[in-house]
């Protein structure tokens, strides 16, 4: 009966999509790659002060075990037998930084965020020491320094929390990104567990050179970072070790991604040129460059795509980072109370159709690619008497967009072909006001896939095709097709350009708020806090009062 099960249905694999807001594990189809159940469970993010971002590392353990198990109960109410899952991938939040005790098991703090901003004087510091001739670090690793990535994190933990030092001292240290602190607890934790990572999360740490593929000493000595406690880097394709926990016990973990490379996958980008952008908390475009390191000049990252096994060739990718893309519909939400749910932002701006010259530059942790401008913050601008929320809510959906045509800008620049249309996934791909925004702003047609799970179906298609596994084949000419849906540019170029143009004046408006030296006297936290509540709340005083003396209700 099982192997009839089997054939009519076709083996299945298992991802974990471990976001920045949520966790989730999904059971896609191995010969379809359909959907076939899943569970997903929202994480907390923790603000201890101003610009920090942090997370409980147990808490999104814990969420793990929850959604594996919970999806499985629902694969037997569809009267599907668990024991048809083959294998697991991993798919996670980049950057963000986990130092834990390999004795106890125990988290030695919070995880770092990829979007916390503490280690600004720090990355300032640092860029001192870099010679102008010689930028060996972006050499290296293809990144800027930055408070983006984890080396900078880690430095901060080693400099700040005593627990984390004394750890390092008596070599009971390791540290991770989320795929590295999964992986080891899913594996065996304390009995065992494999401390490992895969070459894009490497990749994202500044300590890794993108050539070699290793973790680099000068790198290491440049950070002040012990390399005693850095995971092995592994393939994104191959079995790292087997489930010792839970109701998969001895499945193979087989496959692990970046989130932003597990989208690439996903969305089966494994050609030169091919590009795909993931709307999530953040904005991610990522354009495959084979087997070439292409190196940016208009500010984006050069960073590993893949390497689907153990002796198959790494790919390379351009990407362009934006750190606030589906955070800024939260904020709307959670800040401003202008929507109850993020799908309220949809119905708000489809009452007006346009921004009625307002423009939103979304700041809140600085400006990440092109501009790597950390000391910007948000601003609302060309407020007037007639703007109300449904103009502002248009205006937060039209800087998802004008951000995407900075990085999409940058992209044809740097790859010196220009890309002729956009594959997106994301959950904010929904919003059917969003991507045509998108079109009309990139001028190009923008490419909605009918699986909008592209983040996780590329840690089940990694996880399904590693040598051992194999029951997902990845020839192109195998993979199996899903429907689009496609968005044709509705207004003209020119016009596009305009509305472009206007939000560039605004984005140079947001930069300079916040000094080093401002930060230090605590200043910055008040200013990069409150400076974007001063300039709604002031328009809006003035919108109230003018709608008082009029006798307008």
């Amino acid at each position: 009966m099982a192997a009839a099960e089997e054939e009519v249905l076709g083996l299945l694999v298992g991802a974990v999509d471990q976001g920045t807001t949520s966790t989730r594990f999904l059971v896609f189809n191995s010969k379809t790659a359909e959907l076939v159940s899943h569970h997903q469970i929202e994480i907390k993010q923790e603000f201890p002060r101003e610009g920090w971002v942090e997370q409980n590392p147990k808490e999104i353990l814990l969420s793990v075990y929850e959604c594996i198990e919970k999806t499985c109960e629902k694969l037997e109410l569809l009267n599907i037998d668990r024991a048809n899952v083959k294998a697991i991938g991993v798919a996670n939040q980049r950057e963000t930084t986990v130092v834990w005790d390999k004795i106890t098991g125990e988290p030695l703090y919070n995880a770092v965020v990829w979007l916390d901003l503490r280690t600004q004087s720090t990355v300032e510091n640092l860029n001192k020491r870099i010679p102008r001739n010689n930028n060996f670090v972006k050499s290296k690793t293809g990144l800027p320094v930055s408070t983006y990535f984890s080396a900078v994190k880690v430095r901060w933990l080693l400099d700040n929390v005593k627990k984390v030092q004394k750890a390092v001292e008596e070599d009971r240290a390791l540290f991770g990104t989320i795929d590295s602190w999964l992986i080891w607890n899913l594996t065996g934790g304390t009995k065992g567990g494999v401390h490992c990572t895969d070459v894009t999360n490497a990749s994202r740490t500044m300590l890794f050179n993108i050539h070699s593929l290793e973790w680099d000493k000068e790198l290491c000595e440049f950070f002040e970072i012990p390399m005693k406690i850095l995971p092995n880097v592994r393939s994104s394709s191959e079995i790292y070790g087997l489930m010792k926990v839970g109701v998969l016990e001895g499945v193979p973990i087989s496959g692990c991604l970046g989130d932003q490379s597990a989208a690439l996958v996903g969305q089966m980008c494994f050609q030169d040129g091919q590009a795909k952008n993931t709307y999530g908390t953040g904005c991610f475009l990522l354009c495959n460059t084979g087997h070439k390191c292409v190196f940016s000049e208009h500010g984006l990252l050069t960073t590993v795509a893949y390497k689907l096994g153990r002796d198959k060739p790494v790919c390379y990718a351009l990407e362009g980072s934006i750190a606030i893309a589906g955070a800024l519909v939260s904020w709307l939400k959670n800040n401003l109370g202008i929507i109850n749910t993020s799908h309220e932002i949809e119905e708000l701006a489809k009452e007006v159709g346009t921004s009625y010259g307002c423009y939103f530059v979304p700041a809140f942790s600085g400006l990440y690619a092109p501009y790597w401008e950390p000391s910007a913050r948000g601003i609302i601008c060309g407020l007037t008497q007639f703007t109300n929320k449904c103009h502002i809510a248009y205006a937060a959906l039209e800087a998802v967009c004008f951000q995407t045509r900075e990085i999409w800008d940058a992209m044809n620049q740097d790859c010196g072909i220009p890309l002729n249309h956009l594959q997106v996934d994301g959950r904010m791909t929904d919003n059917k006001i969003l991507m045509q925004l998108q079109a009309d702003i990139l001028c190009i047609p923008v490419i909605k896939s009918s699986m909008p799970e592209a983040t996780a179906l590329g840690a089940a298609m990694a996880a399904g095709a590693a040598e051992g596994v194999g029951i997902w084949n990845l020839e192109l000419d195998s993979l199996s097709a899903f429907t689009m849906e496609r968005f044709e540019p509705q207004i003209n170029a020119e016009e596009s350009e305009i509305r472009y143009s206007t939000w560039k004046k605004a984005v140079m408006k947001s930069m300079g708020w916040v000094t080093t030296e401002s930060s230090e006297s605590g200043d910055s936290s008040i200013f990069g806090s409150l400076h974007l509540g001063f300039f709604i709340v002031s328009s809006m005083v003035m919108l109230i009062g003018a709608r008082y003396i009029s006798g307008i209700p």
